[in-house]
């Protein structure tokens, strides 16, 4: 019984957008997240220029290709009951170094307005929590985002 629970919840919540690749998957789902941690404060220019040059860096697309897919990740955001259609893509396609660059991608953009709120904060752990990133590792992302997004 769990087990056709399980499936069920895989084929229907991380059912692949159709038509889309798998490589192009993963950069939707990261792109997701990025965009809810974005979203989270309200729409900022800075956090939103953010998101735009970590998708553009990480995944070597053209600004056209990366606003597009932003775009995308947006609408699949509203869309999202959750963020198990995003987290459990990337789990089974990325390893630990991965995953922890993700993270520290979603701090790059918390702290790209120079301040992160608590519920920033909480989305970000649950994320990581989700991704199951070590400690060690999710506390080393932090520290390169905040590092990397000037906040000292």
């Amino acid at each position: 019984m769990l087990d056709s629970i399980r499936r069920f919840f895989d084929q229907q919540l991380a059912s692949p957008v159709v038509g889309m690749g798998e490589e192009r998957q993963l950069e939707l789902a990261t792109a997701a997240l990025l965009v809810e941690v974005m979203r989270l404060d309200g729409v900022d220019q800075d956090e939103r220029a953010t998101v735009l040059r970590a998708v553009t860096d990480k995944f070597g697309l053209a600004d056209d290709e990366a606003q597009a897919l932003v775009a995308m990740a947006e609408d699949e955001v509203r869309e999202a009951v959750g963020y198990y259609q995003f987290t459990s893509l990337i789990n089974r396609h990325y390893d630990v170094a991965r995953k922890e660059r993700i993270v520290e991608l979603m701090w790059r953009v918390a702290w790209a307005d120079a301040s992160v709120s608590a519920h920033e904060m909480h989305v970000i752990r649950k994320i990581a929590d989700l991704l199951h990133l070590p400690h060690a590792s999710y506390v080393a992302a932090k520290q390169r985002g905040r590092l990397a997004a000037g906040a000292g």
